[in-house]
């Protein structure tokens, strides 16, 4: 049975990050009557060639809003700078604090396998954070009170589809995200520096058709969508239940599980 009052917390590492790998998943979830939140650790300093420090930032900040606004989520401002996202006590006490303060029945986060080390590390940031969530004497920053009850946490596919071994990684579940698609392309479209970036190093339009072009891989995957998102389900030992899995229960046929992925679990 899904949660009654289901609240989902999108987080990853980068400003658009959420756009390109999870937005689609969220906005269904959100359709489905979830309350949604967007969380970037990273403030995106690095995603420029022109702009000093203060200007990339300051633009990255309102592109990341004006996308949580597009979506109708809840927005969490970053916590530190690119290439300084580690893990570490005081980060993680700052993740933590968060993730309380949200209280999430599901979250969706970064796949644990990645190109960059930003991107791992916010995955394992974000799973200890849910794991001490409800934990008296764990201390956050700033002091939050625990948070009880379950949060089933999924993670996305890495950007490119691969991990850092170029080995594609494989999801067990996927969302069709046809039904969303020009929403989550509108919250894309809403980091506009890093649109210009990409089209001046990798083409017109590199942007928004690198985004299309992965949905359209998984939704190959899938066998199922012409455009979908993946995911894997993390395990559930200190999270939830063993058979819980509300992103199938909140959207039911637009999400379908890969049995042979199912399988190989044992």
């Amino acid at each position: 049975m899904p949660p009654a009052d289901p609240v989902v917390l999108a987080a990853a590492a980068h400003p658009d990050d959420i756009e390109f790998m999870m937005a689609g998943t969220l906005l269904r979830l959100r359709n489905a009557g979830a309350s949604i939140h967007m969380f970037n650790i990273a403030n995106g300093h690095c995603g420029t060639a022109t702009l000093g420090r203060d200007a990339i930032v300051a633009a990255r900040r309102a592109e990341a809003r004006a996308s949580a606004d597009l979506a109708g989520a809840t927005w969490h401002g970053p916590l530190c700078d690119d290439i300084a996202i580690f893990y570490d006590a005081p980060t993680l006490a700052r993740v933590a604090a968060v993730v309380r303060q949200v209280r999430p029945t599901i979250m969706l986060v970064p796949s644990p396998q990645d190109y960059m080390e930003d991107h791992t590390n916010a995955c394992r940031l974000l799973v200890t954070a849910a794991f001490c969530r409800g934990m008296r004497n764990f201390a956050t920053d700033p002091p939050t009170p625990p948070a009880d009850g379950a949060c089933v946490l999924y993670h996305a596919l890495p950007h490119g589809l691969r991990d850092g071994m170029r080995r594609r990684v494989r999801p067990g579940q996927f969302v069709d995200i046809g039904p969303v698609i020009e929403r989550k392309s509108a919250m894309l479209a809403c980091h506009r520096s890093q649109k210009e970036w990409l089209d001046v190093s990798q083409g017109m339009d590199a942007y928004l058709d690198e985004m299309t072009r992965m949905a359209r891989q998984v939704g190959s995957m899938s066998g199922r969508f012409e455009l979908a998102e993946g995911w894997r389900r993390h395990s559930h030992l200190g999270f939830a239940g063993e058979f819980d899995d509300p992103l199938s229960d909140l959207l039911g046929a637009t999400c379908c599980i890969d049995s042979a992925y199912e399988a190989e679990l044992g």
